[in-house]
């Protein structure tokens, strides 16, 4: 395996990671930046509430991009597990 090839795996990893984190942090995000922005208008300084917001948020998000989200999983993991003899040979 030359250094070049391992860096695009690197890379194609990182990619990979960052788009399975992106949508539930992103929910998560947002959901955190309302909920704090509601609670200063309202003068409710509450962490459970902040906090099973983002839990119901969390949940939501994968229930409803999970399958997708697994599915590009198992489409890298098998193109992945596909190229190695490529790799090494």
């Amino acid at each position: 395996m030359t250094p070049e090839t391992a860096i695009t795996e690197i890379g194609r990893g990182l990619q990979m990671a960052l788009m399975m984190g992106a949508p539930p942090l992103l929910a998560v995000l947002v959901v955190g930046v309302v909920v704090g922005i509601i609670q200063a208008a309202t003068q409710i300084n509450e962490q459970t509430i902040a906090f099973v917001m983002k839990a119901i948020a969390l949940a939501t998000t994968l229930a409803l991009t999970g399958h997708f989200l697994l599915g590009k999983m198992v489409a890298f993991t098998t193109d992945l597990f596909q190229r190695i003899p490529h790799m090494i040979g």
